[in-house]
């Protein structure tokens, strides 16, 4: 067992990594340690440990792990990892970035699904028993714009246009894509803000887009359009969409993530008329550890040939 790559593996569902390794041919190259949330790595584990895959870990415990080269993110999402006053700077840090592919994008077009096509009011009125004639309002023709087109916004954008919809966005490195009318760098985030009829956000959490969504922002959009945010809650100033959607300067906002998680019961997003509160749904699905089991077993493959790793973190960018 002495020449096997030691590898943790911190997560309750490690029963489906562990089938995964079996299924890569890798189970004869690494010893593997499982270990559930609510419990500590021993001393043995954090002397040993070469290679870690976690959701997060606590201030000071990756220092104790001289032997750790590798940390594998179980979500897309960094932040926590980032933020950690310990983080070893020749550690080599990767993310579950494209896992989400699959189920936000689907949850997304439902979200736009829900605001423009009047579902939901004639719920109501059939518990009131009442025969209410609406009018669905078209996405065909309509823009969206996309504040962050990585690979959820590519796959967003595909399903988009194949519904008639215009799309356009920002990327840190624009270049031509498919699907999508313009790609325009971060600074020209005002023009998409301008012409979307709704807007969706899918930045990461950094020092940059920190409440990036503030009151001057969202005077630029139109008084009809709607934002998504499916990224991250730090893109939004609570505050400010509050005053929009009660000055109705946007016409409303569904939002999936937040500052905090779950949102307290007595924050005013709940009863802001407007405003449609999703328990972060837009990323889950079914058979999620299975989806990360696939990336981290190709991870883990590179790792012991020692080829290059997928989904590094740039801890520069902060994702």
């Amino acid at each position: 067992m002495t020449d096997r790559a030691r590898i943790l593996l911190w997560t309750d569902a490690a029963a489906r990594y562990v089938e995964a390794i079996d299924a890569a041919g890798l189970s004869g190259r690494v010893a593997v340690d499982q270990l559930s949330r609510k419990d500590k790595p021993s001393a043995d584990q954090l002397a040993n440990t070469e290679a870690l895959m976690a959701v997060g870990v606590p201030a000071g415990m990756l220092p104790a792990m001289p032997k750790l080269r590798w940390a594998q993110s179980m979500t897309a999402g960094v932040e926590g990892w980032l933020a950690l006053p310990d983080l070893p700077a020749g550690l080599t840090l990767t993310c579950a970035r494209g896992t989400h592919r699959e189920s936000m994008p689907e949850n997304i077009i439902g979200a736009l699904m829900f605001v423009a096509k009047p579902y939901a009011v004639n719920a109501e009125n059939q518990k009131r028993r009442q025969w209410v004639q609406t009018v669905a309002q078209p996405i065909n023709g309509k823009t969206l714009g996309i504040l962050g087109l990585g690979e959820i916004g590519q796959e967003v954008a595909r399903i988009a246009a194949a519904l008639g919809m215009r799309v356009i966005g920002t990327k840190r490195r624009p270049q031509p894509m498919d699907h999508v009318a313009e790609v325009l760098p971060p600074e020209r985030t005002a023009e998409v803000l301008a012409q979307s009829d709704f807007v969706l956000l899918l930045l990461p959490a950094t020092p940059e887009t920190d409440s990036l969504m503030n009151a001057e922002r969202l005077a630029m959009m139109k008084p009809s359009a709607w934002l998504l945010n499916f990224g991250r809650g730090h893109l939004i100033d609570d505050d400010a969409l509050i005053a929009a959607a009660k000055a109705k300067t946007i016409a409303g906002a569904v939002l999936d993530v937040y500052r905090q998680e779950p949102l307290p019961a007595d924050h005013p997003f709940w009863i802001t008329d407007g405003i449609v509160v999703l328990p972060h749904i837009g990323g889950p699905h079914p058979q999620r550890d299975s989806i990360v089991a696939k990336l981290f077993v190709e991870n883990l493959r590179r790792f012991l040939d020692g080829e290059p790793l997928k989904e590094v973190v740039d801890r520069a960018a902060g994702y």
